[in-house]
């Protein structure tokens, strides 16, 4: 019951790595666009809201599926990313990270975007009347009081990719040691005779990562937090 087979073993690396790649590379855009929605006033912001919020109410087997219109092999995006960076995504785990990216995306950008909007804007004036010009204003003074909103939604669009199973499996399968992370591999046991032991014990792991990742959110945007204040 506690030993892990190779094959679990393989999801399980794949899926953190999966995880990682999609937080990593998300973040900056998610910085970008809670800034853009927390500050910006512009034609078009209720509808750039909408967007980043239609993966937490669309089906998430729609998702993939537009995911796969647009980044598959024939896709416009896909057929782009594939000749001239040479990034393939359709049934590769780079597609799976992509829709783990997709997925978790709002719920990093909320998080981010709360964060952005309780910045109190008098201490950012008082940087730019010191001389300070705003690209500096905003690595010295705005970015470190949004740093707890930023991990914490670092750590929520990681673990909201760790769970990501419709939008994946939809998107690029479920290949053993290619696609098949965490979430699809439970499905795929309880698919089969006698799979039971092996989906409870990657449920357990599953549900072990995924509180491990809130609670460390948690401590780390209050640490981040508090050291802020006291400086």
């Amino acid at each position: 019951m506690l030993t892990l087979s190779p094959e679990e073993l393989t999801a399980i690396k794949l899926s953190l790595r999966v995880a990682t790649w999609a937080t990593i590379v998300s973040l900056p855009f998610g910085v970008l666009v809670a800034m853009l929605l927390a500050r910006g006033r512009f034609y078009g912001r209720s509808l750039l809201n909408a967007l980043v919020l239609l993966p937490l109410v669309l089906p998430p087997v729609v998702t993939g599926y537009v995911l796969l219109l647009l980044f598959g092999r024939q896709g416009p995006l896909g057929r782009w990313f594939a000749e001239t960076l040479g990034i393939v995504f359709a049934f590769r785990w780079t597609g799976a990270a992509l829709a783990c990216a997709v997925m978790g995306f709002p719920l990093m950008v909320r998080a981010i975007q709360l964060s952005a909007a309780a910045v109190d804007r008098k201490l950012e004036q008082a940087a730019s009347t010191l001389g300070a010009s705003p690209p500096l204003v905003f690595l010295t003074v705005t970015l470190p009081l949004m740093a707890p909103g930023i991990i914490a939604g670092a750590i929520l669009g990681f673990a909201r990719a760790m769970g990501e199973f419709g939008a994946t499996i939809t998107f690029v399968s479920n290949i053993p040691g290619q696609t098949q992370t965490l979430p699809t591999l439970i499905y795929t046991f309880t698919q089969v005779p006698g799979g039971d032991a092996g989906a409870l014990r990657l449920t357990l792991i599953s549900l072990a990562i995924s509180l491990t990742a809130i609670l460390a959110s948690e401590w780390l945007a209050r640490e981040v937090g508090r050291r802020v204040r006291a400086d």
